[in-house]
């Protein structure tokens, strides 16, 4: 009896082992996206080296590690390229050999991409271009196996695609975008800008007189608004301003409206201390002149950048360049033509005893005289801007210009006139 349980248990773990043995030695199937699979098959393997496991497992492939390796690795000996080197089986490297292990044709690999549809790479194409040589592309530098995605700027450094589609070995990936984006039709960019209407750029009007090459990626790289370009740069040659610059195209300084639709300038108001706020009315001006008259030559394109006194504008800086007398009203003449409703105050010059403080009333010179008399030519547009003694006064200096003996007004040695409680 205790011999037949022992046969019986000899014959469960002899089939257990077989079991397992069997389990151990399936054929094994990597599969890939675009392509059949690569079947390595243990019964051949194990028939081809007296079924000893061991010259693969653990020191090439580890039970526990179950890591994949690329051609590029393979062909550095990992993996199946530990036998597969050329010495004890067929090489790895071998282009003739590519089929020994992947069985069947390669698919089409197609990229999707947002906002310019699909990109389809047909294999089929390009092995009949080279005569079958995969290892033109999968040579561990072109295509390595470990790629993220690559954009059409890396391709034009000559990444992956753009190894062989440079414009000498095939069409170079920055010139015919439609010839691997089917139907494309890149749509329309709308810049919203601050302060001003938006901008549209018509990929329609600009593909019908250039090619994509023109502005992709020398200019422009193939994403949608990336880094800025104010409207200074763009009259610098930068963005844009490549070909609108007045001689290709129309500038980027001439007619506004031309890209921003709809473009109504707002006023310009400027606070200023100690006087009433100025205000520059576009409407004005652009009736009678033309945007580019003074962007970006005597302004940028934006409110109140920089600061320009009266005494600047009075040489010619700023709102002076053009208002200098001749033509258009000088900066220095009637204040209250930009100064709506201004009425300058009294200045108070405190002085010790026993000559005491000094009074000048605006509103009473005003009578007499205009704003351009004193400012800029005797006074800048500030109080306290020029110190003058009484000395220097009576040698014709400061208010001493007009108030002198045989002048216009009575002598600075009136000083009751002026210091009134002397």
């Amino acid at each position: 009896m205790h011999k037949h349980l022992s046969l019986i248990a000899c014959a469960i773990m002899l089939l257990a082992a077989v079991s397992a043995g069997a389990a151990e030695t399936k054929d094994i199937k990597f599969s890939f996206k675009n392509a059949d699979p690569v079947v390595f098959s243990h019964a051949y393997h194990l028939v081809k080296y007296n079924n000893n496991c061991k010259i693969c497992h653990d020191a090439i492939f580890n039970m526990r590690n179950r890591k994949h390796f690329t051609m590029a690795e393979m062909e550095k000996t990992k993996g199946c390229g530990a036998c597969h080197s050329g010495m004890r089986a067929f090489s790895v490297a071998s282009e003739k050999d590519c089929v020994k292990c992947h069985k069947g044709n390669p698919r089409n690999v197609t990229y999707k991409i947002r906002g310019l549809g699909e990109a389809t790479f047909s294999h089929s194409t390009h092995i009949a271009k080279t005569g079958g040589a995969c290892r033109s592309c999968h040579n561990g530098k072109v295509i390595t196996g470990k790629e993220n995605d690559v954009t059409m700027a890396e391709m034009e450094k000559g990444k992956t695609c753009g190894s062989c589609h440079n414009g000498k070995r095939a069409f170079a990936v920055s010139a015919n975008c439609d010839r691997c984006h089917k139907g494309m039709k890149p749509k329309d960019i709308t810049f919203n800008i601050k302060g001003t209407a938006p901008a549209t750029f018509s990929h329609t009007v600009h593909t019908a007189a250039y090619g994509c090459k023109e502005c992709h990626t020398k200019l422009f790289p193939y994403k949608t608004v990336v880094g800025k370009a104010t409207m200074d740069d763009m009259d610098k040659g930068k963005s844009c301003g490549a070909c609108h610059n007045g001689k290709d195209v129309f500038a980027t300084s001439g007619d506004c409206a031309k890209c921003h639709k709809g473009f109504k300038p707002k006023d310009v108001v400027f606070k200023l201390k100690g006087v009433t706020a100025a205000t520059f009315s576009h409407d004005i001006h652009t009736a009678a002149y033309a945007c580019k008259d003074c962007h970006t030559g005597i302004f940028p394109y934006k409110a109140v950048a920089g600061k320009a006194t009266m005494d600047d504008m009075a040489k010619g800086k700023s709102c002076g360049s053009c208002h200098n007398g001749k033509d258009v009203f000088a900066s220095t003449g009637d204040c209250g033509r930009c100064h709506k409703g201004m009425k300058p105050g009294v200045i108070n010059y405190m002085i010790p005893k026993p000559a005491g403080e000094a009074t000048f009333s605006h509103e009473f010179h005003l009578q007499a005289y205009k704003c351009a008399d004193c400012h800029t030519k005797i006074f800048p547009f500030r109080v306290g801007g020029t110190k003058a003694t009484m000395a220097d006064m009576e040698k014709g200096k400061a208010c001493g210009t007009c108030h002198g003996k045989g002048k216009d007004a009575f002598d600075v040695d009136n000083c009751i006139k002026c210091h009134t409680k002397m």
